[in-house]
């Protein structure tokens, strides 16, 4: 079980048709997306309960939770065969990796990014990793109800299956990296970001076809990994728009 907080995350949980076994309004909630919510929830047979502040507490202890909260099974995610076969499936296949991500807020960011510039599939690794809740749901803004996630124990392993099956594997790195706009993206591409204080690990970056690197002209020379890869996934998808 987990709990879904976040007037969007919930509604949109909502109409993706995902499964929600229970929908908490904190009683004095109004608005549209309210009203939205109360709708979703009954033509899906959802029950949509308006409760004191005494017992919202109890479920959820997130002060930001916009009044807001479901009740959900525990995240599934998706195989990487799910996620392989969706992106081949695509004109332009293109999937994610996160390298040992570990900050949530950075994971929902990432992940309403990515669903934004249409990546197909998004691939998480177990150890050392963030975990899918409630927190990278309410900042992914809905995003993990639109995504295929998978989650790896061996990434490296993951990246030789993604190369069998025609990927370019590109990798986000400071070091021994070309500038980012200088990569042609037209090609079946899985992309790496990683850690937020190391960066992607010494064995996934050996494995890279690619490494590429955002240029800085300031003094910091790095960007938030949820930032940089916006830069990047932006990037792919405005070669692949060129005429």
């Amino acid at each position: 079980m987990s709990t879904l907080i976040g007037r969007k995350p919930v509604l949109e949980a909502i109409n993706s048709g995902e499964e929600i076994e229970q929908v908490y309004l904190l009683y004095g909630q109004k608005g549209n997306i309210i009203d939205a919510i109360k709708v979703a929830s009954k033509k899906r047979g959802i029950k949509c309960n308006q409760i004191p502040l005494e017992k919202f507490r109890t479920i959820i202890q997130n002060g930001n939770a916009q009044g807001v909260a479901a009740i959900k099974p525990a995240y599934k995610f998706h195989s990487i065969d799910e996620i392989i076969s969706d992106a081949k499936s695509s004109t332009a296949p293109l999937i994610l990796v996160l390298d040992s991500i570990q900050d949530t807020h950075n994971v929902g960011a990432i992940l309403r990014t990515a669903e934004c510039s249409g990546v197909n599939g998004v691939i998480v690794t177990k150890h050392n990793s963030a975990p899918i809740n409630a927190t990278v749901v309410k900042t992914s803004a809905g995003a993990t109800e639109h995504l295929r996630i998978a989650q790896v124990n061996n990434l490296a392993n993951t990246i030789d299956e993604l190369k069998e099956n025609g990927f370019w594997i590109i990798g986000s790195s400071l070091l021994n990296a070309k500038p980012f706009a200088e990569v042609d993206y037209n090609i079946p591409v899985a992309l790496i970001v990683g850690n937020e204080e190391k960066g992607i690990r010494k064995l996934t970056a050996d494995k890279c076809d690619y490494l590429v690197k955002i240029p800085m002209t300031g003094k910091l020379q790095s960007l938030n990994v949820s930032v940089a890869t916006g830069i990047l996934l932006f990037e792919i998808l405005r070669q692949r728009n060129q005429d």
